[in-house]
């Protein structure tokens, strides 16, 4: 991890990136078997469909405000999906389209094309929309029955934010 006065700033950005998709990667894989059918009510999506939707939406960002980064779209925003391997590597593929797309509009001093005044902005934006999401999650385990123990998902979750020791690593 570059030091604090280290003028590439881009790439500390970027690994902000990287650590968010990492938690979300650990929230999946801490997420028990029986818990990716969970839902906060009964018209709400479930688990395994929030995590969908954030590989849905990030995806869809970046083919509206960086197309020349995008990558081909799922079908279905809120699609259903249980088999872990491959939702882990569908994140892992949309988280990799937002850091590209991300990283080039900086690197090329371009804006977005249809909703942010710069780059930065898209990627804050999907932090925080996953970090709504996170929250979902959890409290949908914990209305089934599956509560996390904050010692065991919190070094998982957010001791991937202060870790000093570069970039992230999900554990699975």
């Amino acid at each position: 991890m570059p030091e604090t006065s280290d003028p590439n700033l881009l790439e500390v950005i970027l690994n902000s990136w990287d650590r968010n998709n990492a938690i979300v990667i650990n929230l999946l894989h801490a997420t028990p078997e029986s818990g990716l059918g969970a839902r906060v009510m009964e018209s709400s999506p479930t688990v395994a469909q929030m995590f969908m939707h954030l590989h849905y939406v990030r995806l869809v960002f970046v083919e509206e405000d960086a197309p020349e980064f995008a990558r081909p779209m799922p079908e279905g925003e809120w699609r259903s999906e249980s088999d872990r391997t491959r939702m882990t590597r569908m994140l892992n593929e949309s988280a990799a389209a937002v850091r590209e797309a991300i990283k080039g509009r900086i690197e090329a001093a371009r804006a977005m094309d249809l909703h942010y005044d710069h780059p930065l902005l898209m990627l804050q934006h999907l932090i925080w929309h996953e970090g709504y999401h996170h929250g979902q999650i959890k409290l949908a385990l914990k209305l089934a029955g599956h509560p996390f123990d904050d010692e065991k998902i919190g070094p998982l979750t957010w001791g991937l934010w202060m870790e000093k020791s570069g970039p992230p690593k999900s554990v699975w």
